[in-house]
């Protein structure tokens, strides 16, 4: 069953499918590095605890300010062009980080990574937008989302059994090889000659005056973007800082339980994807993102319950796992439903930019997201925390329902059914 799932999912086009190979192995390579970076700068490289959350918010500041440009460089040159220089700024990046042994070369080596990242995370949304028809987007976007948690993962499993902070070249060893699956998407577009070529240049020519303005007039794109920013506000953003936080030193597990949680998110995602993808087929987009925010608020009352349990106890360290797996289940419903949405009210001219404001948002929420986790835990809010991200999903859900009278049957996915798919319920 999982098989014939698996292959229904899959996209009809050759070149799809090479994608998200590419997709795959270079999500193994980040799973090497990405859970151990904190890690990595403290118990290795003498950073202080402060410096490393310096640097890593550095990474996000840099992604920040590229995304918009990358946006703008991929709709003018060709996604593909500017792709391939990405996926080697990222290589070149991670081997610095891998050797430098100066604070000054772990940031310039960071903001050369989050430089790269710019262009190829929103990239592979609009190449892949390009290859497939609307009535396949969603699946796709959900087969790369489980790709991705799939390869992290198992990146995450096999750095977990080789690292040690005593021992440092095994930190470079993950890091270089970590930089070695970045040039398998380059590989990958550079064969594939026919994709992400810059749109005919006198489409171009009618729609680069608006550019960014031009997809900020985009009225019913504009609510999308103010579900996004609540819904990662409250969701996405408070994963690292939040939910960590909250977990430690209000529900008071033990750091192993928070691993446990984070792994039972990915086995989640990892099982349950396809399925609901599949169950997604047909049925309005804006009901699912309305449902995501919902998910999301439930994860943080049982979040919360574990709070009130606290001292370390079952009940607290299985609400903690129990949070991170409801939240998995929301991320399912997410995933394929935001990308397939923003790539439907894209036009091509101007795709990659629809593409990287959604890069953007993610960034900038992830700025606001730790500002308010951090003062109100540490001020011993937690209650006041977990109300507030409960009202903030539970309102991201009702801009997603106000987003569905803005858009018309075939772009809320109630007219993109499959032959033989069930009616929309």
């Amino acid at each position: 069953m999982l098989r014939q799932t698996l292959h229904e999912t899959l996209p009809e086009r050759r070149e799809a499918r090479w994608l998200l190979t590419g997709v795959l192995v270079s999500s193994v390579g980040r799973g090497l590095t990405l859970p151990f970076l904190f890690i990595y700068l403290t118990g290795v490289r003498g950073f202080s605890d402060a410096s490393a959350g310096f640097a890593i918010g550095w990474f996000g500041a840099v992604l920040l300010i590229c995304s918009p440009l990358g946006g703008t460089l991929m709709d003018r040159f060709g996604t593909r062009r500017v792709m391939i220089p990405g996926f080697l700024a990222q290589a070149a990046g991670t081997v610095v980080l891998a050797l430098a042994d100066h604070p000054a070369a772990v940031v310039a080596a960071l903001a050369v990574m989050a430089a790269g990242g710019a262009p190829t995370w929103p990239g592979g949304a609009t190449l892949l937008a390009s290859l497939t028809a609307d009535h396949e987007r969603q699946r796709t976007f959900g087969l790369q989302f489980m790709l991705i948690n799939l390869g992290i993962g198992v990146g995450g499993l096999i750095a977990g059994a080789i690292v040690d902070t005593s021992r440092p070249a095994t930190f470079q060893a993950v890091y270089l090889v970590d930089a070695v699956t970045y040039l398998v998407p380059a590989a990958i577009l550079l064969l594939l000659r026919g994709v992400g070529h810059a749109p005919p240049q006198r489409a171009l020519g009618e729609q680069e005056r608006g550019g960014y303005l031009t997809v900020l007039r985009n009225r019913p794109f504009r609510r999308l973007l103010l579900f996004a920013l609540f819904l990662s506000t409250c969701g996405y953003a408070q994963i690292e800082v939040g939910f960590a936080a909250y977990s430690v030193r209000v529900a008071e597990v033990s750091p192993k339980i928070v691993a446990w949680a984070l792994a039972a998110n990915t086995v989640t995602i990892v099982a349950a994807q396809l399925l609901v993808v599949k169950r997604l087929e047909g049925r309005s987009r804006t009901s699912a993102l309305s449902l995501v925010g919902v998910v999301f608020a439930t994860s943080w009352v049982i979040l919360g319950v574990g709070g009130l349990a606290g001292g370390g106890s079952l009940v607290a360290a299985l609400c903690v796992i129990a949070c991170a797996a409801v939240f998995a289940c929301g991320e399912t419903l997410l995933q394929p439903v935001m990308p397939a949405v923003t790539n439907v009210l894209a036009s091509d001219e101007l795709r990659a930019r629809y593409n990287a404001s959604t890069t953007m948002l993610m960034g900038i929420s992830s700025v606001i997201g730790p500002v308010t986790a951090g003062p109100l835990i540490g001020a011993g809010q937690g209650t006041i925390w977990v109300v507030a991200m409960v009202v903030g999903c539970l309102l991201a859900s009702l801009l997603a329902l106000s987003l569905r009278p803005l858009l018309s049957a075939a772009e809320d996915g109630r007219a993109s059914r499959r032959v033989g798919a069930d009616p929309a319920v």
